[in-house]
């Protein structure tokens, strides 16, 4: 961890606290994580390679790795069944899943596979333990719940949000920190999960570490749950009758 201090002249500007060293790539104005962008790639890629694998024989009487996909997709869409509702649930579980599994190999290949791999200005990291990582997936939720409502009821999605002034502080309240608080639950966890590993691999590199690794690749899963289910969760309530509920 270092402290980086921003001047202006000799005057202290800002300072902020950055965990670790980042490869940084400059993409015109921008500058991205150049660690995120590569493990994110491999994330995608594995998920993407275990599918077509998966599926370019498809059998009538599954095995294999074609058996797991399907007790995988079988799970994810009971995910998105118990939270979204039986009549529209189907729809949803490319997304709920995607999510699902986006997260769980992101914080699964930080634990133990990337930490293999060295570059120059540090080692490769979940993708997770990004916080614009974990923000663009807070805010795909937050896109996702909002197109739900207003494909199911249009602008009338608004209505009953406006209903008293109570309501309406509720609502953009909800508006705010709903995706706040997605990105920051699974970003604190992911990285303190991984400055531990860290620093017990520094500390005792050869023993000690298993144990926890093992642990948290179990908080791994569970975030990914987590966070698929509250996403899920979110969309069923924009595709709920409010009218019946209230």
């Amino acid at each position: 961890m270092e402290l980086a201090l921003a001047t202006l002249g000799n005057q202290p500007l800002i300072a902020a606290v950055e965990v670790g060293k980042h490869l940084t790539w400059q993409l015109g104005p921008l500058s991205v994580h150049g660690q995120t962008m590569i493990t994110t790639w491999v994330v995608m890629l594995l998920l993407i390679g275990l599918t077509f694998i998966g599926t370019r024989k498809l059998q009538r009487v599954p095995s294999g790795l074609q058996n797991f996909l399907e007790y995988a997709y079988d799970l994810l869409a009971s995910i998105a069944r118990n939270q979204i509702g039986e009549k529209q649930y189907r729809s949803w579980v490319p997304l709920i899943g995607t999510i699902f599994l986006f997260v769980l190999f992101a914080n699964w290949l930080g634990q133990l596979p990337l930490r293999l791999f060295h570059i120059p200005e540090g080692e490769l990291a979940s993708p997770t333990n990004d916080i614009n990582t974990t923000v663009a997936l807070s805010l795909i939720a937050l896109v996702s719940y909002i197109y739900a409502g207003l494909r199911k009821s249009g602008f009338g999605y608004f209505k009953h949000y406006f209903e008293s002034p109570i309501l309406a502080a509720v609502w953009v309240l909800e508006f705010f920190t709903r995706p706040l608080s997605l990105s920051i639950r699974l970003f604190g966890n992911i990285l303190a999960e991984e400055l531990v590993v860290a620093v017990l691999i520094l500390l005792v590199p050869i023993l000690v570490p298993v144990p926890l690794m093992i642990l948290f690749l179990l908080t791994g899963a569970i975030q990914a749950l987590v966070f698929s289910t509250l996403t899920a969760s979110y969309v069923g309530e924009a595709v709920e009758d409010h009218d019946d509920h209230h």
